[in-house]
């Protein structure tokens, strides 16, 4: 073997070597890039939601839960109860913006759309997954009697929509899919000692 194949063998050694580290460095930058892309998301759900339990907001950002969705999460209630027999009709829908517009949602905000979409088709399971762990993180920080304050608010105001377009004359009738699902979001909540 000559002296040149040697070097030329010893070059591309060092070249592939040299490769294999470049390689390398770059995937160990792209998952401090998404770490850091991960805290930074957490970070701004934490903000927009007052949850600080880095579970809860991961799992919320699993389910893609994003910062400007946080004040719609608040009516998943009203829209679940709104869709729970099946349909949505429309005193339902007035209602449920009738309560988003009491809960700082304002028109041409982002929320808002969000929530008309959610009322002119039905939102998968996911949406109340979200609410949930919402709701989950949230009480973690909150006494028993703000738990029971959150609680009584939100399903008076569900029950409220489910009462909306029921019975005689459309007043007072909950059909027993709204019950079911006034009771399933009363479960997201701790039990009361």
């Amino acid at each position: 073997m000559s002296a040149n194949t040697s070097d030329s063998l010893h070059e591309r050694g060092r070249s592939l070597e040299e490769e294999f580290f470049r390689r390398d460095d770059e995937r160990l930058l792209q998952k401090l890039r998404e770490k850091q892309a991960a805290e930074s998301a957490r970070e701004a759900l934490s903000k927009a939601t007052g949850i600080t339990d880095p579970a809860v907001l991961d799992r919320l950002i699993a389910l893609e839960v994003r910062p400007e969705m946080a004040t719609a999460l608040m009516i998943v209630p009203l829209v679940e109860v709104a869709w729970a027999d099946g349909t949505l009709d429309a005193k339902e829908r007035e209602l449920v913006l009738a309560q988003a517009r009491t809960s700082n949602l304002v028109a041409g905000s982002p929320e808002l759309a969000l929530l008309e979409s959610w009322l002119k088709q039905r939102p998968g399971p996911k949406l109340l997954a979200a609410w949930t762990l919402t709701i989950q993180g949230l009480v973690q920080k909150m006494g028993p009697a703000e738990i029971a304050k959150l609680k009584s608010g939100l399903l008076d105001r569900a029950r409220g929509v489910a009462k909306a377009s029921g019975g005689v004359l459309g007043i007072g009738k909950v059909s027993s899919q709204e019950e079911a699902m006034l009771t399933r979001l009363g479960s997201a909540f701790p039990p009361t000692k």
